[in-house]
């Protein structure tokens, strides 16, 4: 009953925030965030999707990588936002790009996610907070731990060129895609 008391304020706090936050304070302690990832190398992960299958970075040296957290499975944020890649997905690989999508729930969860929404792209178990934990962004309430809604986009290199602090779940695929556009064009 406390577990699911935690679970949902967790899911409450993590909801949709907009990207306003970000604009309408240039020197937030979230664009200090932002720019601490920006032009570092993205940290090696080794991490099971929904299938079983391994993946690394390494397995997409040469491609574009999105590699976005989300609180929780099944939730209504991370449904909706995981259903905006899902529509856009056949577009990123059209476009060099993957999506990898990341949170902190295991293999079997993220099988039953996946197949209630007919996902399209990998999305892998951190239940071990490993990769979440490398990139700063577990947030602990208590007795449940869940990765912060946030995203970076890494280049072919394996460099992070942009990091989404604020992500509108309803907006944050497009954004996305729109800003690889842009980097892509440079």
């Amino acid at each position: 009953m406390m577990k699911t008391i935690a679970l949902s304020i967790a899911l409450a706090l993590a909801g949709t925030v907009t990207t306003s936050t970000i604009a309408a304070n240039p020197l937030s302690s979230s664009n200090q965030a932002e720019k601490q990832w920006v032009g570092q190398p993205a940290p090696a992960f080794r991490l099971q999707d929904q299938n079983g299958k391994w993946h690394s970075l390494n397995d997409y040296k040469g491609k574009w990588v999105v590699l976005y957290f989300y609180p929780k499975d099944n939730s209504p944020g991370c449904t909706q936002e995981a259903n905006q890649f899902k529509a856009l997905y056949p577009q990123f690989l059209k476009s060099n790009a993957v999506v990898l999508g990341v949170s902190l729930d295991d293999v079997k969860s993220h099988q039953k996610f996946s197949e209630k929404l007919g996902l399209n792209f990998p999305i892998l178990a951190d239940n071990n907070h490993e990769l979440a934990s490398k990139f700063g962004i577990v947030r602990n309430l208590g007795i449940v731990k869940i990765a912060k809604r946030e995203s970076f986009l890494i280049d072919p290199k394996g460099t992070i060129v942009y990091h989404y602090t604020s992500v509108d779940t309803q907006t944050h695929a497009n954004d996305v895609f729109n800003d690889l556009k842009r980097f892509q064009a440079k």
